[in-house]
């Protein structure tokens, strides 16, 4: 399959002034495997470690030389370690904090040797390490799961996709293009991104099939609670985890997750699950100019899960024929792809974060399920399951706000509207709004950035 990240990390290999790589990413996203191709087919040499399975290597790591520390590498594993032509992959590197805290010297002392290191839980190691953290002396990356992009190349879908990158807001849309790109829109909804289950599904064609494969990337994602304290705390997690896949884009309130305990248990585990990076947690930001993180409500959040395929498998949604079922979850899917797209559509060296504005006052309650940034503007991002929908809390935001643009994406064609009107009532005082309203297919999410551009100059 293809994958962006195997673009980023070859311009990686060939910058000069390249550091060691730590990549960060949730468990089964496809780390090691782009690892693996990448050493394999950009060096003459590829040295791969795993912390977890190599019994010794601690011992490795406990020399600040690291010449020493590839010498004995080199020996144990009978791969030349050669400036320029090895890739050293220590996988799993939070089994052993020494080998974090070593990539310092190898930047300092072998700048020229290719290092990445990865690890499924490694932001937990990297929050509590005891050894100074090579600050400056290394570069991390973000990987997620397969984007809705990667997926249609993944169904050999190339022109689908080239159709929606050339699109101009501007100009007529293809109905038929449309509702072939909406067909595997619906299959991803279900299918979803994690590696292993979009390769059973275009091998086989057999959605049972990657049932099972969700079935096992949860099991294995509950069997690493058992890493994370006592059997009280594991539970914790277990309901959170269930909480937030059922709860995607509404608000936590801990009564909801386990009204028997404590909220501080149950936020310990949310923020444990954050950092695993099974969870994405979007919070609350008063911000209406940039910087979007100026005023963030870091109490106030709601959760985005891991993938969109996971959450039909904890939600029970079978499979079977999907081109007929409709569920009372659209709307909460709708609203993950949209999360899920806009988070993978970020520079692989940035830690993405997602923001939406909230309103609680008497009788004028409102959301608007995301703020985008785009250089120095924000803008109200609404989610439709559908073609149709009200659009009264973003038009309070723009209001308030005192703003021109808002966004919506849904499953109609792409249009740009300009000098709409609206009466809008703020704390009883009924104010007219002029704005203007992108629409856009929730398919265009990861474009949103490029559609942007071209949608204000319309």
């Amino acid at each position: 399959m293809k994958r962006y990240f195997d673009t980023y990390l070859r311009s990686w290999k060939n910058n000069k002034r390249h550091k060691p790589l730590i990549i960060r990413g949730a468990r089964q996203v496809g780390k090691t495997y782009s690892i693996d191709k990448f050493g394999r087919e950009n060096f003459k040499y590829y040295l791969k470690v795993n912390a977890e399975q190599d019994t010794g290597l601690k011992a490795a790591f406990q020399s600040k030389n690291p010449q020493l520390i590839i010498t004995e590498l080199s020996a144990l594993f009978g791969i030349p370690v050669v400036e320029g032509e090895t890739l050293l992959f220590i996988d799993e590197i939070q089994m052993i904090p020494e080998a974090i805290a070593s990539l310092r010297y190898f930047y300092e002392q072998m700048p020229a040797l290719h290092v990445v290191a990865a690890g499924s839980l490694l932001d937990h190691t990297l929050n509590e390490l005891n050894y100074s953290m090579p600050v400056g002396r290394v570069e991390f990356a973000y990987l997620f799961p397969l984007s809705f992009e990667e997926f249609l190349l993944a169904n050999q879908q190339k022109g689908l996709l080239d159709y929606i990158d050339s699109f101009d807001t501007g100009s007529r849309y293809s109905g038929a293009v449309h509702q072939k790109i909406i067909e595997f829109l619906r299959l991803y909804f279900f299918v979803g991104g994690m590696p292993e289950a979009v390769q059973v599904y275009t091998e086989t064609n057999n959605l049972i099939e990657v049932e099972k494969v969700h079935s096992g990337i949860l099991t294995s994602l509950q069997y690493d609670f058992a890493k994370y304290g006592s059997r009280k705390q594991q539970e914790y997690l277990k309901d959170c985890l269930l909480y937030a896949a059922r709860n995607v884009g509404k608000k936590v309130r801990y009564v909801n997750i386990n009204k028997n305990v404590h909220s501080a248990y149950l936020k310990e585990a949310l923020s444990k699950l954050e950092m695993s990076r099974v969870l994405h947690l979007v919070r609350r930001t008063k911000s209406s100019k940039a910087p979007i993180n100026q005023y963030v409500d870091n109490n106030v959040f709601k959760p985005l899960f891991l993938d969109i395929g996971l959450i039909c498998n904890v939600a029970k949604i079978k499979l079977t024929d999907i081109h007929n079922l409709v569920t009372d979850f659209e709307g909460a899917l709708a609203e993950q792809f949209v999360g899920q797209e806009l988070l993978a559509s970020h520079e692989f060296y940035e830690d993405a974060k997602l923001y939406y504005w909230l309103r609680e006052a008497k009788n004028t309650n409102a959301e608007v399920d995301f703020l985008f940034q785009m250089n120095n503007s924000i803008y109200p991002v609404e989610v439709k399951a559908g073609k149709t929908g009200t659009l009264k809390s973003l038009q309070l935001y723009l209001a308030e706000k005192r703003e021109t643009t808002g966004i919506r994406f849904n499953l109609d064609l792409p249009t740009v509207g300009k000098e709409l009107s609206a009466v809008v009532n703020i704390k009883g005082d009924q104010r007219k709004l002029t704005y203007n309203l992108i629409s856009l297919p929730l398919y265009f999410a990861a474009f949103l950035k490029k559609k942007l551009k071209t949608a204000v100059q319309v």
